[in-house]
């Protein structure tokens, strides 16, 4: 399907939900940074922004990227209201076409699935050359689905076998984690479901 499309698909969903005025980061990544010093990070997929903002807020500069306009915009918006626009560039990509530019100590993609054709592989694959030596590339994708997920047929491969499709050099970008945790997840109306991510991170070693 056309960019045109995704576009529109992912501006719809974020202009049907109230925007949060403080979003939350996801857990892996505050357990995954919580012992790094800051420096430069991408954000793939930045959806409300939440992963984006606790990073600036903690002194990285920060590329947070969406194919959503609406998504970008408001997360402009925010890091601005925080006095974070310093910190952080809020950019719109359709990853299929375009790619940020820049180096990185850290790229991190949560939940980086969408119901329009994407080769995962091959913008993880850039992802991971975009980083410098020392840096990271952290990639948390469902393990399993939620009840209100739209994804109910989907298989979600495991961590080990995004790496194998990644085809990454072993001695360049060595596999640092590949977990499958359990947490409990909240959705609409607040129900909630037990689910479980799968976490990958690949640390470039030159």
């Amino acid at each position: 399907m056309s960019t045109t499309d995704a576009a529109a698909f992912w501006n719809d969903l974020y202009a049907d939900r109230p925007a949060p005025a403080d979003p939350q980061p996801n857990a892996t990544l505050t357990e995954t940074v919580a012992g790094l010093p800051p420096g430069t990070a991408l954000d793939l997929g930045c959806g409300e922004g939440g992963d984006a903002l606790w990073l600036a807020r903690r002194g990285w500069q920060v590329t947070a990227v969406d194919v959503s306009a609406v998504a970008v915009g408001r997360l402009a918006d925010l890091a601005a209201s925080y006095g974070l626009a310093g910190r952080m560039a809020a950019e719109r990509h359709d990853l299929r076409e375009t790619f940020p530019g820049g180096a990185f100590d850290l790229v991190c993609a949560h939940y980086l699935h969408t119901p329009f054709d994407l080769d995962r592989a091959a913008v993880l694959r850039t992802a991971a050359h975009a980083l410098r030596p020392g840096g990271r590339l952290l990639v948390v994708d469902h393990g399993s689905v939620a009840p209100w997920s739209w994804e109910q047929d989907a298989r979600f491969p495991s961590p080990r076998e995004v790496a194998a499709g990644i085809g990454l050099d072993a001695g360049t970008w060595p596999v640092e984690r590949a977990a499958a945790p359990r947490r409990t997840a909240t959705g609409p109306g607040g129900r909630t479901a037990e689910v479980t991510d799968h976490v990958l991170v690949i640390h470039r070693a030159r």
